[in-house]
């Protein structure tokens, strides 16, 4: 008998020392193999900013294993199975002892989700202080696989968009289908590079919905926002042979911050106020209507302050290809221009250009950049190519005062608007097109006209002192000649 309860309490020691222990709620941030994440449980991160744990999102009573704010439950950053809910709370997540491997398993015993990482023998997961959660070895310290590297709809200081040119790696975000699933839903925030100049753009399915403008070298064109907030949350762009990138940090003391693409197609950045406990938007995007790509179409400018025009108008020398139907308020055909261009390459051209002031420059995806010259020198390669339509500085100077470098546009001016500190755009038109328009002439005469008025006035006064002085002048005179005569 004694022997029988030896055996059956070595079995039970054995069978405790090889089941995966579960984490006690907050106690660390780290686990490795023999451990495990069940629901209910979390890993909180060292300074407690992110916790990562099971959640079912908004009225939905599936489950998912994410990653959210401590402080905002709701703020979720990160989804593992976002296209494999569990029915139940029976998921549990492991670091598969063959592979070093996230498993995340159901009550069955399925797989969920893996993490697919390098396989190697000695491994440890962690949620770190910026919501990234890595595997890593536990020598070295290399990661082997981390979150960061595969977004969901949320970007997070330290993360980036944008792709490896070495490894065809490429990082995206991507918006839930609903508030109560997080699976990919219609929109994707991307970062385009085609010119080497990066902007980012929001996709929805295959058509482009809305775009920052291009980077200029401290903010991306059509977001003067950020410079209200990069001192906060300074803005990093790197374009190389090797890579181009788009992200951000938060400097120490700074609050907490998200960026987000919403269900319904809505970017905004999100600021966390400790004082009301509530996310306050910093930026949105789109913000109005001529935030919508395209909005007027190829050489059309929209204004978000003109609603007697429909917001949209042509640029000097363009009127609209369609008038019917921009009476109709349908102004995607854009504008055509009145005046042929007289460029034929032999240095005859007799185009000039007209600048446009204070814009979110058009789409870059037809345009090509020269950062090594100057805006003067992109002028005249611009005025010698009889396909170059406009051009601008791609990047601005500190205080403003002018830019440095030159994208110059061959194609169709497209998805151009007023901006707040926006920048400069050259646009090429015919010699007959570049006399001052009408609305100028008008202002020139509303200005002169009482200037001249003034003039007038003072003229006629003048006149009438003068005449009064000589009349005056005659009477004193003919009065002494009168007083000094003798008496007959």
């Amino acid at each position: 008998m004694m022997a029988v309860n030896c055996t059956l309490q070595i079995l039970l020691l054995l069978f405790i020392l090889l089941s995966p222990v579960a984490i006690t709620a907050g106690a660390t941030d780290t686990f490795s193999k023999g451990q495990n994440v069940t629901d209910g449980e979390t890993l909180v991160s060292a300074g407690g900013t992110f916790t990562l744990g099971f959640f079912s999102p908004g009225a939905s009573a599936k489950r998912y294993l994410g990653i959210w704010f401590s402080v905002s439950s709701d703020a979720v950053c990160w989804v593992a199975n976002c296209e494999h809910p569990l029915d139940d709370t029976s998921g549990v997540l492991v670091v598969a002892s063959d592979t070093g491997d996230f498993l995340l398993l159901g009550g069955s015993g399925e797989v969920a989700w893996s993490s697919n990482s390098p396989n190697t023998s000695s491994v440890e997961a962690q949620l770190q202080e910026s919501g990234n959660l890595v595997l890593h070895d536990q020598r070295s310290k290399t990661i082997l696989w981390q979150s960061f590297d595969h977004p969901s709809n949320t970007l997070l200081p330290g993360m980036k968009m944008g792709k490896n040119l070495w490894t065809g790696d490429e990082w995206y975000l991507t918006s839930w289908r609903s508030p109560d699933d997080p699976s990919p839903g219609g929109y994707r925030r991307v970062l385009e590079y085609t010119t080497r100049l990066p902007e980012v753009v929001l996709w929805q399915r295959d058509a482009k919905a809305y775009r920052t403008g291009p980077w200029n070298g401290r903010w991306f064109n059509g977001v003067p926002e950020a410079s209200t907030y990069a001192h906060d949350f300074p803005l990093h762009v790197t374009a190389s042979t090797s890579e181009v990138t788009y992200g951000y940090t938060a400097r120490p003391g700074a609050p907490l911050t998200r960026v987000v693409v919403s269900d319904a197609g809505v970017v905004r950045r999100l600021v966390w106020d400790a004082s009301t406990s509530t996310w306050k938007t910093f930026f949105q995007g789109p913000r109005d209507v001529c935030d919508a790509y395209g909005k007027c179409g190829a050489f059309g400018l929209c204004d978000a302050s003109a609603a007697s025009s429909a917001f949209c108008g042509c640029l000097q020398g363009f009127s609209p290809a369609s008038p019917p139907a921009w009476y109709m308020r349908e102004t995607s055909d854009g504008c055509r221009r009145n005046v042929p261009l007289n460029c034929s390459g032999n240095g005859t051209a007799t185009d000039g250009f007209v600048l446009v002031r204070g814009v979110k420059l058009p789409d870059t995806q037809n345009a090509s950049v020269d950062t090594s010259i100057s805006t003067e020198e992109c002028r005249a390669r611009c005025s010698a190519n009889c396909s170059c339509l406009a051009y601008a500085s791609a990047e601005i100077r500190e205080g403003g005062g002018g830019g440095s470098g030159c994208i110059i546009w061959t194609g169709d001016v497209v998805d151009l608007r007023y901006v707040d500190r926006g920048q400069d755009l050259y646009l090429r038109l015919a010699e007959s097109e570049l006399a001052m328009p009408k609305s100028s002439k008008f202002a020139i005469v509303t200005v002169l006209a009482p200037v001249a008025s003034v003039i007038g006035i003072i003229l006629v006064l003048l006149f009438v002192i003068i005449c009064w002085r000589r009349k005056h002048k005659i009477s004193l005179h003919s009065s002494k000649f009168s007083y000094d005569s003798p008496v007959s």
